[in-house]
């Protein structure tokens, strides 16, 4: 019984893992340098919940163990979120409105980038999604850019085996290259 205590959760180790591999490429600098992303809490938060939101979608349609998977990155995300607000100063009592914001603003970007990224949905879709959600514009000249990252890195995780990815190994693609068309 005490050693079941001990013994290290995969599921929580692969959701840990793919969070951080989030973390990571949404911290890249060339998102904040070239894609004129705003590097304040909010233009963080938004590269972090639009890198978070591409491992979800990957593993979406997967089995009961990926759903799991799903929620634990879940969990992380808000956590982290949690985390950073204390670390920022906000106090005890106003956590919980803040998280409860973050996450309407999480699960309307992600209806948002659900509905353009639709192989029915016009390529503007997406850039009008990323402008006023990342750029906070009608019109962004730099959305075109990253909303070809956007595509480009979906479709780099869609070929990635979902087993790969429920071991907690997840690529993203050089997001350089979405910088030139």
């Amino acid at each position: 019984m005490i050693l079941s205590l001990l013994r290290k959760d995969p599921v929580q180790e692969a959701a840990t893992a793919l969070f951080t591999a989030a973390v990571d490429q949404a911290r890249a600098p060339l998102f904040y340098e070239k894609f004129g992303v705003a590097d304040t809490a909010e233009g963080r938060f938004e590269m972090l919940a639009m890198h978070v939101y591409l491992v979800l979608r990957r593993l979406k349609d997967a089995s009961e163990p990926a759903e799991r998977l799903s929620q634990r990155v879940l969990d992380a995300f808000f956590a982290n979120l949690d985390a950073s607000l204390r670390e920022m100063g906000v106090g005890d009592l106003s956590v919980g409105k803040k998280i409860r914001a973050l996450a309407e603003s999480f699960y309307g970007r992600i209806s948002a980038y659900e509905a353009a990224m639709k192989p029915s949905a016009d390529v503007s879709a997406l850039e009008a999604a990323v402008s006023r959600n990342v750029y906070e514009h009608a019109a962004s000249p730099f959305a075109p850019a990253l909303a070809r990252y956007f595509r480009a890195a979906a479709a780099y995780l869609g070929a990635q085996p979902v087993s790969r990815i429920a071991n907690g190994v997840v690529r993203f693609p050089d997001a350089a290259e979405s910088l030139t068309e």
